[in-house]
C-alpha cells in the first residue's frame, strides 16, 4: 500500500475537502491528510489513494466518514472563560430583556462545530440558571463529525475532561459514573444534536445566539464569508454572533456590528 500523495493527488484530495466542507487544507497541512488517509484505507482495506477517492465519490457514507477524519475536535467545558463571562452578564440578560418585552418566551441558540458537546452544554447550564420560569431555551448543537456527535449525544466524560466547570454547576448538574461523569437529563433535554455540513444553508431561522468558534479559522476567506452570511441569514433581528479568539471579520463585508464587551469582543446582528 503507499499513501505518499504526489502533488496531482494532494491537489485532488484538497479541492474535494473544500469543496464538500469548506474546509481549506495547505501545503503545511499535507502530513495530517497523508496520516488521515492512511486510517480510511487501512480500515476499508483499500489499496490505493486513486482507489479510495473513486470511492469517496460513489458512497456518501464513506464521504462523511472521510470529512468527519479531517475535522479538528478539540474543546472543552467553559473554554474562553470571557466568553462565558459575556454571555453571562451582558448577552443572556439583553435578550432577556429583549424577550420579555415583545413577550416572547423562547430562546433560540445554535452551537455550530458544537464538537464533542462541551461548548452546547456549557451554554445550557449557564442559560437554564439564568433564564426566568417563564423562559425556556432551546439548543441546536452541529457538527461535521458523527463520532464527536455521538459522545455528546451520550452526555457521559471523564474527569479530567471536566476541568473548567464551575463547582456550582459540577454539584448541580453533573453526577458520577464509574470513571467519569454525565451530564443531567435536565440539561442534556435542552440540547438537539444533529449533523451539519457548513457548507450548506442549515435551514435555521429567528436565532438568538450563534456560537461558532475556532471553526472558520480552517476555512478561506471565499469560505469563511459565505458561511458568515448563512449565519445572517439564519439570525433573527436582534441577536448575537460568537467566534474564536484568534477568528475576526475585520475586512469582511459584513453587516454585523462589532460589540466590544467588558470581557471579550464579540458581533450582533440589530435590524430593528
Amino acid at each position: 500500500m503507499t499513501y505518499f500523495l504526489s502533488e496531482d493527488e494532494f491537489a485532488r484530495y484538497s479541492k474535494l475537502i473544500y469543496d464538500e466542507s469548506g474546509i481549506y487544507f495547505s501545503e503545511s497541512n499535507r502530513t495530517i491528510l497523508e496520516s488521515r488517509l492512511k486510517e480510511r484505507l487501512r480500515k476499508q482495506d483499500i489499496e490505493t489513494i486513486s482507489d479510495y477517492y473513486a470511492l469517496i465519490n460513489s458512497d456518501k457514507d464513506e464521504m462523511k466518514a472521510f470529512l468527519d477524519s479531517v475535522t479538528t475536535n478539540l474543546t472543552r467545558f467553559f473554554r474562553n472563560t470571557s466568553h462565558f463571562q459575556t454571555l453571562e452578564y451582558f448577552v443572556l440578560p439583553h435578550l432577556i430583556e429583549y424577550k420579555q418585552s415583545r413577550n416572547n418566551s423562547l430562546l433560540r441558540i445554535w452551537s455550530a462545530g458544537c464538537s464533542t458537546g462541551e461548548e452546547p452544554y456549557s451554554i445550557a447550564m449557564v442559560a437554564k440558571n439564568l433564564l426566568p420560569p417563564n423562559m425556556r431555551v432551546e439548543i441546536i448543537a452541529s457538527d461535521l463529525s458523527l463520532r464527536a456527535l455521538m459522545t455528546a449525544k451520550e452526555g457521559f466524560y471523564p474527569e479530567s475532561r471536566l476541568k473548567g466547570v464551575p463547582e456550582i454547576y459540577l454539584r448541580k448538574y453533573f453526577s458520577r459514573k464509574g470513571d467519569g461523569y454525565v451530564i443531567s437529563e435536565d440539561i442534556r433535554n435542552l440540547v438537539n444534536f444533529d449533523y451539519h455540513n457548513l457548507k450548506f444553508p442549515s435551514g435555521q431561522q429567528n436565532l438568538d445566539l450563534v456560537f461558532c468558534r475556532n471553526v472558520i479559522i480552517y476555512f478561506d476567506e471565499a469560505a469563511q464569508k459565505a458561511v458568515i452570511e448563512k449565519f445572517w441569514d439564519a439570525m433573527g433581528s436582534h441577536s448575537f454572533l460568537f467566534i474564536g479568539h484568534s477568528e475576526s471579520l475585520f475586512g469582511m463585508n459584513t453587516s454585523f456590528e462589532f460589540v466590544k464587551t467588558d470581557w471579550a469582543c464579540i458581533y450582533r446582528k440589530f435590524k430593528d
